[in-house]
């Protein structure tokens, strides 16, 4: 913060004003106290409270990933079903390849190739994800598609592949077979009972690839200009603005922590042997 030929003595002084001068664990102790009630500290780089740009970068990357979650998770289940339904067939090997191949392809890759196709040579979506301060609902939507594509391409694989393992899984099952000996119509045994128990593994991988998602934040918002998450941790750690750094860690680890309880709890509320497996 001072250079490399600062003087020592002015060194010292900073190290005291910032209280880096006294024991780590009692910095520590104070650093989270102060996060639990909302003080991160000041930032090294802007000179002013961490937490509000903590709070607009985690809104604006939460727009993002929402847009990108209300797209992959939909196409992800409804590919792996309609893969298991036609399971051998071309229709299955089709959507596997391509869920696969677009899962190996690094986010700055399709990125790039999106930005140049849609942005750049037919112009059907803009370049930069930044928009103006009085932009509606349909507008920031609009801004927010483009960038959501790769994130949903990676996602895309994962959801599919387990949605059609845990679809094989509960077609061969002995409840689904049951249910085809009581006169079931094929759509009432889909629904009623092979859909709800295959997408049990499924949303535990969703939430897994919640760590992901953010990850790929990082490479998204900064090709695409935009003011997430990923973007400030980026600029704080190449900053070395290490308040601002803590917070957005320890922001997504809360995140990921608050993703596998909803999780969790899903997972209880789609299968009753979790919920009531401790009743005896």
């Amino acid at each position: 913060m001072l250079g490399p030929f600062a003087d020592p003595k002015a060194v010292e002084t900073l190290n005291h004003q910032m209280g880096t001068d006294r024991p780590v664990l009692v910095q520590y102790a104070d650093w989270m106290s102060g996060f639990l009630t909302g003080d991160m500290g000041q930032s090294y780089a802007y000179r002013s409270p961490v937490a509000p740009f903590l709070g607009t970068a985690l809104l604006n990357s939460s727009k993002l990933a929402a847009v990108a979650f209300i797209l992959v998770v939909p196409l992800g289940i409804f590919g792996g079903v309609i893969a298991a339904l036609y399971r051998g067939r071309p229709t299955d090997r089709i959507l596997s390849v391509v869920g696969i191949s677009a899962t190996v392809v690094p986010e700055f890759v399709s990125g790039i190739v999106l930005i140049l196709i849609f942005g750049v040579w037919l112009r059907w979506f803009p370049i930069s994800a930044t928009w103006s301060a009085n932009a509606g609902f349909w507008n920031q939507l609009y801004h927010l598609i483009l960038p959501s594509v790769p994130l949903v391409l990676i996602l895309f694989g994962y959801i599919a592949r387990m949605a059609r393992a845990g679809m094989i899984e509960a077609l061969d099952a002995d409840y689904t077979r049951t249910a085809v000996l009581k006169g079931l119509t094929y759509p009432q045994v889909i629904w009623r009972h092979v859909l709800r128990n295959a997408l049990l593994p499924t949303i535990s991988v969703i939430a897994t690839q919640t760590v992901y998602l953010i990850g790929g934040l990082v490479v998204i918002e900064i090709l695409f200009h935009y003011q997430g998450i990923g973007s400030l941790i980026y600029i704080a750690a190449k900053k070395k603005d290490f308040p601002m750094l803590q917070a957005g860690v320890m922001a997504i680890g809360a995140l990921f922590a608050v993703a596998t309880l909803l999780a969790d709890l899903l997972y209880a509320r789609l299968n009753p042997r979790i919920r009531f497996g401790g009743r005896e």
